[in-house]
């Protein structure tokens, strides 16, 4: 597999952007043989600018629920742009929007929109401020909600002032949050916790249901408000919001990456309490009411209530997961395979350097699937059986690599 047109536009990019690429889709940290840069894509598939096609299971690293290109939401963004997208004020498909996520989400009386999944967090960290007039997040430790300084996952350019108010407390360990709530004392905002921990490079773990409703407990008894980030799993593991699987209702949840399958677009929903607090401050942007994204939004949730997306997901993430534990079994490399099937995650076990999993991953991508070693990968609606079939066809070879690169002992 050669990579001539990525190695070029790789260097074209080092003279032009600082680092040739920034943030978490960085190809650099990731397998050798791993594109850069891609031309395309089309339902379950994606293409590099060397012409090589991948069976998709980062689906852009989330947004992509319907597949690449799905003909009724690109419909609907196409009507949409033909009559306009950026212009004074909202278009009449917002009130549509919002009327759809209240109709869906069963926490939600009202929902405002903004642009990426930074700005969804920050706006309901900045509501729950507003609506308790105190200051203290608590946020669990590791977790990520964003690449601002007060939930960056790296310190450079942070300063102290920027996380003064922000208290930890460990996933799925009630014990601990009762620890940090005590800290906050009086001055408790709100608790802000990811749909599941998904941290980089680690199992998942999906949240325990007395934990959850600790959680809750603890905002009905303090005033606090809880904040569940939906960010990267909400329409995945349950159209209503990714808590409804564990019978906890949010007073703020915050949406991006699936909304509107690739169209740039993010939600904060939320319940009467905090309509007056969302009213009254100001969070704004000059493509924040993108009418072709919410009406591409539209689309994207109709057709996934209507299709049982979720549904969809599931079965074929199972799937997906008995044919590599079959593997694992077959190769006598085990793994382990942790969070929703929806959003796999597999990791090596013996594996602290990940040279397995490295492995693994780069002769899977030659056998043209797009795997990922350290991140939770993503399933949409256009993956079908013959996907995971050819899926677990690149497994084999990634078994096979694994196992040449495990020390002898193993």
């Amino acid at each position: 597999m050669t990579n001539s047109r990525d190695s070029s536009l790789r260097e074209r990019a080092r003279k032009v952007v600082p680092g040739g690429m920034w943030g978490h889709m960085n190809a650099v940290a990731l397998p050798e043989g791993y594109p850069q840069f891609f031309a395309r894509g089309a339902g379950s598939r994606l293409w590099d600018v060397d012409g090589h096609e991948y069976v998709d299971f980062m689906c852009s690293w989330g947004p992509i629920i319907l597949g690449h290109h799905h003909p009724e939401v690109d419909a609907a963004a196409r009507r949409q742009w033909e009559q306009g997208d950026c212009l004074n004020g909202p278009n009449e498909a917002m009130v549509e929007l919002a009327e759809t996520l209240v109709g869906i989400v069963p926490h939600a009386d009202w929902a405002q929109f903004q642009k990426n999944g930074t700005d969804a967090t920050t706006t309901a960290v900045t509501i729950a401020r507003a609506g308790t007039q105190r200051r203290k997040i608590l946020v669990a430790k590791g977790a990520y909600h964003g690449a601002v300084p007060w939930c960056s996952p790296s310190l450079v350019g942070v300063t102290t002032e920027d996380r003064a108010h922000i208290l930890t407390y460990t996933y799925n360990d009630a014990a601990s949050l009762e620890q940090a709530v005590a800290l906050a004392g009086d001055d408790l905002a709100g608790i802000i916790v990811s749909a599941f921990q998904h941290d980089y490079g680690h199992d998942q773990h999906l949240p325990d249901v007395a934990f959850a409703q600790a959680a809750r407990a603890i905002c009905d008894r303090t005033g606090a408000a809880l904040i569940v980030d939906d960010v990267r799993a909400g329409f995945r593991l349950n159209l209503g919001g990714s808590w409804e699987n564990v019978g906890v209702r949010p007073d703020l949840s915050a949406w991006s990456k699936a909304i509107a399958n690739g169209f740039t677009l993010a939600a904060v929903t939320g319940n009467d309490r905090f309509r007056d607090a969302t009213s009254s401050i100001f969070t704004t942007g000059s493509f924040w009411c993108s009418a072709m994204s919410m009406a591409a939004a539209v689309a994207t949730l109709t057709v996934l209530r209507r299709d049982d997306g979720v549904g969809h997901m599931t079965r074929l993430g199972q799937a997906l997961r008995d044919g590599l534990a079959g593997l694992s079994r077959q190769y006598s490399m085990p793994i382990r395979q942790t969070g929703p099937v929806q959003m796999p995650m597999v990791l090596f076990e013996d594996d602290a350097d990940h040279r397995k999993g490295f492995a693994f991953c780069a002769a899977a991508v030659q056998q043209g699937v797009y795997f990922h070693p350290l991140h939770n990968m993503f399933l949409s609606t256009a993956h079908t059986p013959e996907d995971i079939a050819r899926a677990l066809d690149a497994a084999e070879h990634g078994f096979k690599a694994a196992r040449a690169v495990a020390p002898a002992h193993d």
